[in-house]
């Protein structure tokens, strides 16, 4: 009992000091989160559904700042008030270590086979930044997610976030735009999607000195006073793109511009592993789980699996579309494989990653882009070598992707 007192006493004086960092910032004349703010073809769709129809789907999808709890859960309880005679339904679509790549073939899946969504908001920023630096790959996953989201439902309304984290602030401060921003903003651009920078709020109000990285924002994981910070600065877009609407005001089609790439992976799917044919050694398992002690994602384990763990073993797999790769586990034990498609060049990819130690950490690999129209065969084979780091030679797939024609 008097542990659990304690405990009780330390969140209440975390939670008032919280309260008090909040009222620190509020007291003082602040910068105004619109100016971060570009609604772009507007947001009214959403609006008409949520007042009209009675009824709303909202999806969230992004990183881990999306998976974790704070802001998003804010928004739902905010939307829930704002329209109290609303039903609305909440997809939460943030994985830990995804960006624009990752989410272009996980769309259908963790989104869009949910029911047609009303209100979609995406992030990339953070982890395209580490992730997938080149400009090609981060406009080829973003395009693919848009132009996907808005040909499953053209009434869809879409929020692109750019969300902080030091690298960007630094950025900032040099006069430079983050690159990773640079190109998402051009895909709001051309499809007149509304956006939240985020990024660029935040280092601006830490500059005019409303509040501390160090002290109050603490992490790109934010602490609860940022996801506070973040919370404000998207209702206050979502108010303001909600103000001026008629009453008469009808739901309005959204026009798809002409394709920015032409290899964008806007038809990106996950295929079935038994998709996949073994020459040797590779077994496909119903529910995959480590039996190590390293972490994992909880997404990517207790699922299928196509395995292998040692050298030369062998598997091939037949397909239709300009682009091919494979969701990976990357693991402690993580080994090489060597692939080709269509008879091509033999190449080496390395599955073990930075953070593999530790964790089975779910990896995006496009093995194969811009491929002629037809039928393509891809096939993959361990390689004897492995990472100096690594514990094995071990490839655990858990996807197959494809971009369809």
């Amino acid at each position: 009992m008097k542990r659990i007192v304690i405990v009780s006493i330390f969140i209440c004086a975390m939670m008032s000091a919280w309260s008090q960092q909040i009222d620190t910032v509020k007291s003082k004349k602040l910068i105004d989160p619109a100016l971060y703010h570009e609604i772009r073809a507007g947001i009214t769709n959403s609006y008409l559904k949520f007042s009209k129809e009675k009824f709303g789907r909202v999806a969230f999808m992004g990183g881990s700042t999306t998976g974790n709890p704070g802001w998003r859960e804010k928004i739902c309880k905010y939307l829930q008030e704002r329209f109290p005679d609303t039903k609305c339904d909440f997809i939460a679509a943030g994985i830990s270590s995804t960006g624009s790549k990752p989410g272009a073939f996980r769309l259908e899946d963790d989104v869009l086979s949910k029911g047609k969504i009303d209100l979609f908001f995406e992030e990339a920023a953070v982890n395209d930044r580490g992730n997938d630096p080149d400009k090609t790959t981060q406009i080829r996953g973003m395009e693919g997610i848009i132009r996907h989201a808005r040909i499953a439902n053209p009434y869809m309304d879409i929020v692109m976030m750019y969300f902080v984290d030091p690298d960007k602030i630094a950025d900032y401060n040099k006069g430079v735009i983050p690159d990773e921003i640079v190109n998402h903003n051009m895909i709001a651009e051309t499809y007149q999607v509304a956006s939240i920078n985020l990024a660029k709020e935040v280092t601006d109000r830490i500059n005019a000195h409303e509040f501390t990285w160090k002290d109050d924002f603490k992490n790109l994981h934010p602490s609860p006073f940022g996801q506070e910070i973040y919370f404000r600065s998207i209702r206050t877009f979502l108010e303001n793109g909600w103000s001026k609407i008629e009453p008469k005001t009808k739901l309005r089609r959204y026009i798809l511009p002409k394709q920015i790439d032409k290899y964008s992976y806007v038809n990106g799917v996950y295929v079935d592993l038994k998709n996949a044919k073994i020459i040797n050694n590779w077994t496909l398992v119903d529910s995959w789980k480590p039996t190590d002690e390293a972490s994992t994602r909880k997404q990517y384990v207790n699922c299928p699996a196509l395995i292998a763990d040692q050298p030369r073993a062998e598997l091939s797999f037949a397909f239709k579309g300009r682009t091919v790769g494979i969701c990976v586990a990357a693991g402690p034990d993580a080994g090489m494989i060597e692939y080709s498609v269509d008879g091509g060049p033999l190449k080496t990819l390395d599955l073990f990653t930075q953070w593999s130690s530790g964790l089975h950490i779910p990896w995006y690999h496009i093995l194969a882009d811009e491929l002629p129209v037809g039928n393509h065969i891809l096939k993959i084979k361990m390689a004897q070598d492995k990472n100096a780091k690594s514990k094995g030679t071990v490839c655990r797939i858990i996807h197959l992707l494809v971009n369809k024609y």
